[in-house]
């Protein structure tokens, strides 16, 4: 249907929000939602007027950060959100390495708001651990990653993550519903399948995104277990995002491209 994948995480971002907003009953205003597409447009068209590239193309990209960042952040002032999401969109063209992004938007913007603000704060577990969110973030997950085929790392992340929390789980001598509840929460799905995966900010190969990935699910087990911190797996994916350089360095491959992604599958099914 579509042939860029990003319309698709546009469509089910929103479909997240309606549903979160109508069955978990959260504190988010729609003006929030607002304020935060408002000013990563605007700060995208700047960026782009400035480093004379196309707003067009980077357009969906823009509106799939704000979506995202509506769905994950929650703050208490209208100032918080503009810093958030403004420095989500700079941080694409000012922290990069060549064509290469250092952090996802959406993450830099949501820890930027953790660590300059006093009223920002994420929600691991909004979501709840209710099967059918995770059915829902699996089926749409999974489309959005069969159209940029980086399925790799998610796996990569859940096995490791899993594999670990199963370690402590029978260590712990817990029954394995408290295991499959940990791995069922709505929001780690949502950040494996939607946040982890950007193609233009995780390594170009596929034994690289594996490494990367595993890596990150590494490090949110131990801040999660050994320094409880909720927010576990946005610090990991921040933490460890410019090791995707080095790896690129080790074991280079072609770099993703929007435009190519969506080429390639107007091809495939003609």
């Amino acid at each position: 249907m579509f042939q860029d994948a990003r319309i698709y995480q546009i469509l089910f971002l929103s479909l997240f929000l309606l549903v979160g907003i109508v069955t978990r009953d959260w504190s988010l205003h729609l003006s929030m939602v607002g304020t935060a597409i408002v000013t990563c447009l605007g700060s995208q068209w700047l960026m782009t007027r400035i480093s004379e590239q196309s707003f067009t193309q980077s357009f969906p990209s823009a509106l799939v950060t704000a979506l995202g960042m509506s769905v994950l952040l929650r703050a208490d002032h209208y100032l918080t959100i503009v810093l958030a999401c403004s420095a989500a969109i700079a941080s694409k063209f000012i922290l990069r390495i060549g064509e290469k992004h250092l952090f996802n938007p959406g993450n830099f913007g949501i820890i930027t708001a953790l660590l300059l603000t006093s009223d920002a704060w994420v929600s691991p577990g909004q979501w709840g651990e209710e099967g059918w969110y995770a059915a829902l973030f699996l089926a749409t997950g999974g489309l959005v990653l069969k159209r940029v085929g980086r399925w790799d790392t998610t796996i990569a992340f859940l096995a490791m993550y899993g594999g670990l929390e199963a370690i402590r789980n029978y260590y712990l001598a817990w029954t394995w519903d408290v295991w499959g509840h940990r791995l069922m929460s709505g929001s780690l799905l949502m950040f494996s399948l939607f946040m982890i995966t950007d193609p233009r900010t995780i390594p170009n190969s596929q034994i690289g995104r594996v490494i990367w990935a595993s890596a990150i699910a590494v490090l949110t087990f131990i801040l999660r277990n050994q320094f409880f911190v909720s927010t576990a797996v946005f610090w990991a994916l921040f933490a460890l995002a410019p090791l995707s350089i080095v790896i690129d360095k080790i074991f280079p491959d072609s770099r993703f491209s929007w435009e190519q992604s969506a080429a390639t599958t107007e091809s495939l099914s003609i």
